[in-house]
């Protein structure tokens, strides 16, 4: 088996990417303008990848810009700030390549992004030594796994019980059947997104092995979240394939 290497620029975010969930992106700090002029230079013909890795739990704390304790701080700058001297430290080891569609600037120089999530990668190493931060990235190829199929059905099953659960008061499911795929690895990947589960538990579904260790997981996780909305007031609906706007 060929093994896929890549050198992209690295996008960090407070959230887990999929393949096939749309990401927008609200585009401000100098970086990652940077990196989306660059982006703008690729022909239009060509995909505008960038690869998008979680955050570990509390490293994001690492101050950008004055504030407590001392505010006449300068703000840390350059492509790792706020991640530390091993910028991979910082990171998930497992993220999604982005292909973005649109990349729209706007007068303030700040940039809407709206990419989609493509192919799972594994981080091998982290260069900052130019404007913002690259990475070279290592291609996860999509294994199927025993009883995919079967898994996926189930799974779809406990979906559409959850977002029952969700709609709550509203009285109606967020899809009907038709809108949902059956194609196993896709059904995977939806739920995982529009799931309403914390950054470790989205991170472990990307990183699982297979498509069925994901769904036997989706399962579990989903009947007990069912069974915990159940004791709950109704909940805002969630919309299916997007992901919150993300500012940077």
């Amino acid at each position: 088996m060929t093994v896929v290497t890549a050198s992209l620029p690295l996008f960090p975010l407070n959230s887990v990417l999929f393949p096939g969930l749309v990401l927008p992106l609200n585009v401000f700090e100098e970086r990652y303008r940077a990196m989306m002029r660059e982006l703008l230079k690729t022909d239009e013909s060509e995909p505008r990848r960038f690869a998008v890795v979680a955050i570990r739990d509390g490293r994001e704390v690492a101050p950008t810009a004055p504030g407590m304790p001392d505010p006449t701080a300068l703000p840390e700058r350059g492509p790792a700030a706020g991640f530390g001297d091993d910028p991979i430290q910082a990171f998930h080891r497992v993220g999604c390549i982005a292909d973005a569609a649109t990349i729209r600037e706007r007068d303030d120089g700040s940039f809407e992004v709206l990419a989609t999530g493509t192919t799972r990668v594994k981080l091998l190493s982290v260069d900052a030594s130019g404007p913002y931060l690259t990475a070279e990235l290592e291609e996860i190829p999509e294994e199927s796994g025993d009883g995919a199929g079967a898994l996926a059905e189930g799974v779809l099953r406990a979906f559409r019980s959850y977002q029952k659960r969700l709609a709550g008061a509203r009285e109606r499911s967020l899809s009907t059947a038709a809108d949902l795929p059956d194609e196993p690895s896709v059904v995977s990947y939806l739920v995982a997104a529009a799931a309403v589960l914390d950054t470790p538990a989205k991170q472990r579904l990307l990183q699982a092995p297979d498509t069925a260790s994901r769904l036997r997981e989706e399962l579990t996780l989903l009947r007990s979240e069912t069974a915990v909305i159940r004791h709950l007031p109704s909940l805002p609906a969630v919309d299916l394939t997007r992901a919150p706007t993300s500012p940077n």
